[in-house]
């Protein structure tokens, strides 16, 4: 019997890795809407709460989706002061590509750990170049800040910063530069931890052939889009995680931030993961996928050390493909 279920569950790893690759290399640049259900139907999560078409700006592209825990010790009863994180994920896709629609997986898995997720969308090249998107990433965080992130004491829930790839770089942007949110308000809380997975910290943009058009702007100055130069000034407590066999974004890029962090004395965490790739690192959030690599339950239990989120109940669950035993550092 436990052989069977190996086997069954060898299978459907390679059938969902395959559809992961198909999805995220092809449906990218025209066939989203399909494979985007296709693959979120697959790895779907119960327990969480949809909210879809939020708008936090005037431009189509001004848009978010909200993901709630639906049900546990995650969600707050009537009249009870909720504690918990919010988390905000910022998608890659070299500033020109992506929609929101496409990571619902990502929202689910959060929400179903009991993170509430907020996944916008920003506009990309060639509508605008940078720092365009960014700030319409800092006006989801304000609209966050402002709306779900405020408690019925006067206080404010803990905000995550999380991203993947080009999302990771723009979350840690607008985590270390702090112009972005200083320039929406003294009253808007900075982030309370970041997350980053396989993020360009700190390559130069304005070079590289295939985002040089979007950061032309700043070509005389690309250290204004490169979220390395703004560690020496801190931040939030900071996981960042890369995989060994990853191709695109080199592991430089996260061992130059987290360097540069620690030496500004921020808590910088980091996680290398042996064969793990570029997309793989995302799609390892998704069920059961997670046998890959344990990004989720590093991104959980940092966000219980430095988030407010509370343990997770025991599960009695049997299913047979499981992440290994994790402790952060």
């Amino acid at each position: 019997m436990t052989s069977l279920r190996f086997v069954i569950g060898s299978l459907m790893l390679l059938a969902l890795g395959t559809a992961a690759a198909v999805y995220f290399l092809v449906g990218m640049r025209g066939a989203t809407p399909m494979l985007a259900r296709l693959f979120n139907a697959v790895v779907r999560e119960r327990g969480v709460d949809v909210t879809r078409d939020v708008a936090y700006g005037t431009g189509p592209r001004h848009k978010l989706d909200i993901y709630r825990p639906l049900r546990g010790v995650h969600r707050a009863r009537p009249k009870e002061v909720d504690h918990s994180p919010i988390a905000i994920f910022l998608y890659g896709g070299s500033w020109q590509q992506g929609e929101r629609a496409q990571y619902e997986f990502v929202g689910k898995a959060l929400a179903r750990k009991g993170v509430t997720t907020v996944i916008p969308d920003y506009r990309l090249y060639p509508e605008v170049k940078f720092p365009a998107f960014m700030d319409d990433a800092a006006d989801a965080y304000v609209w966050v800040a402002r709306t779900l992130a405020q408690r019925v004491d006067g206080h404010a829930r803990p905000i995550v910063l999380i991203g993947h790839s080009a999302g990771a770089h723009m979350a840690a942007l607008l985590t270390l530069d702090k112009s972005y949110l200083r320039a929406r308000g003294a009253s808007v809380p900075p982030p309370s931890a970041l997350i980053g997975l396989a993020g360009p910290y700190s390559f130069d943009p304005t070079t590289w052939p295939s985002t040089k058009v979007v950061f032309a702007d700043v070509a005389g100055n690309p250290d204004v889009a490169r979220p390395v130069t703004f560690a020496k000034d801190g931040g939030p407590p900071t996981l960042l995680m890369h995989g060994l066999e990853d191709t695109t974004t080199k592991i430089a890029n996260m061992r130059d931030l987290a360097k540069a962090l620690k030496a500004s004395g921020t808590n910088a965490q980091t996680l290398e993961l042996a064969n793990i790739g570029h997309l793989s690192i995302l799609t390892s959030i998704a069920k059961p996928l997670r046998g890959w690599a344990p990004v989720l339950q590093a991104m959980r239990e940092f966000m219980m050390r430095y988030a407010n989120l509370e343990p997770e109940p025991k599960s009695t669950s049997s299913n047979p493909i499981t992440a290994p035993k994790l402790k952060l550092p």
